[in-house]
């Protein structure tokens, strides 16, 4: 079956404003993810894709003009089921306030019983990513062939719970899978299983270095978090 590339939005204005932007309108990719954004055409280079699927938000839109610009030929899909999770009273707060409502030990350590007030449970988001991804891989495969690859854009926790599924992990542990914003991660699927092939690739190890306010709590940053600086 088919090769899915995810990709995770560029850094957006909320992630470096510590907000967590959840489905609000007009956030938008900020100096930085501006340009990881320009040189996502020379990342992929390689890769033959068979078209482009992307959450119907702005900054996931914004991720993807400079890779449409560079292959015109690209057919672009809007599919709402990978659309960032419904945080609904979340929505547009700061995460440092976030983390002492009760609800947030329950998103870190119990996400398949967590559901946001007014908003969409955890078990909810990643069913619809999930069904998303096989419907694509179905579609994709009849159109393209088997050894088709295809990419998304979407949003930090809508790619950690398909990673969750691809792996065979609970929910429950998927606050354990990190994706930078504008990280590459590749699943490859197959009629037995699929095969996580790359995870949270930035295309170098600046992620990996010691940052300056490290949580030594192990929390995860929900909505995915701003990345490297």
């Amino acid at each position: 079956m088919a090769t899915l590339i995810l990709v995770r939005h560029g850094r957006s204005t909320a992630n470096t404003s510590g907000v967590l932007a959840g489905r609000t309108p007009g956030v938008a990719l900020d100096e930085r993810g501006a340009e990881q954004a320009a040189a996502l055409p020379g990342r992929l280079a390689g890769l033959p894709l068979a078209a482009a699927v992307s959450s119907p938000l702005q900054r996931c839109r914004e991720t993807l003009v400079p890779l449409l610009d560079a292959r015109p030929g690209l057919p672009l899909h809007t599919e709402e089921r990978i659309s960032e999770c419904d945080y609904g009273d979340w929505s547009g707060r700061k995460l440092a306030e976030l983390n002492d409502e009760p609800l947030m030990e329950v998103v870190q350590a119990h996400a398949s019983a967590a559901a946001f007030p007014g908003g969409e449970s955890m078990r909810a988001m990643q069913a619809r990513a999930v069904d998303a991804v096989r419907d694509w891989n179905a579609r994709i495969e009849a159109e393209h062939g088997e050894d088709a690859v295809y990419l998304m854009c979407s949003h930090g926790d809508i790619i950690k719970s398909i990673v969750a599924d691809a792996l065979g992990m609970h929910l429950d542990l998927f606050q354990r899978i990190h994706v930078d914003p504008c990280s590459v991660t590749a699943v490859r699927y197959t009629r037995l299983r699929p095969f996580l092939v790359r995870l949270g690739d930035t295309g170098d190890l600046a992620g990996l270095a010691p940052r300056e306010a490290r949580d030594t709590q192990g929390t995860a940053e929900v909505g995915g978090g701003a990345g490297a600086p």
